[in-house]
């Protein structure tokens, strides 16, 4: 028995490290203009709070499409409706690229839904604007549909 286990020991420090193994997924990643599924708007009775309106963006863009400007209108209303509230805008990005590069990327993304709202009447003093780029990823995962949840602006309420 002790040969046995002696034996079995001595196999197993032969042994080669392992190689990281790559797992695909079933389903190919999504096209890089779709949203993450969680995403939706409430445009009629404000039940989703300022914190879950997260705009997200495709890959090394900053434009806002019709879906984020319709979430942007709701952030809009609330802020109207409540002149003393200030919302910082959290620009963020996924892991691809230089630390410089997204850290610029995320602050274009703030600003430009910072922009959007100035358009729609709220005062650019209660719109502060953060980059964070890659460095608070909403969702860990180094592929598409962890990448297109971390392309983001939040908004946080400053005084509530």
């Amino acid at each position: 028995m002790l040969a046995v286990l002696g034996l079995l020991s001595a196999c197993a420090g032969d042994k080669a490290p392992e190689e990281p193994v790559q797992v695909e997924t079933a389903a190919p990643p999504p096209p890089q203009e779709e949203l993450p599924s969680d995403y939706s708007v409430d445009s009629g009775g404000g039940d989703m709070s300022i914190s879950e309106r997260t705009i997200y963006f495709a890959f090394d863009d900053y434009s806002l499409n019709a879906q984020s400007q319709t979430n942007i209108d709701e952030v809009a209303k609330y802020m109207n409706n409540n002149s003393d509230v200030q919302i910082k805008l959290e620009g963020h990005c996924d892991e691809r690229g230089s630390t410089e590069y997204n850290l610029a990327l995320g602050q274009r993304r703030a600003q430009s839904v910072k922009d959007y709202l100035v358009q729609l009447g709220i005062d650019e003093n209660r719109l502060p604007t953060v980059s964070y780029g890659e460095e608070k990823p909403a969702v860990d995962g180094g592929d598409e549909a962890a990448w297109s949840q971390n392309r983001r602006v939040e908004f946080v309420l400053q005084n509530e």
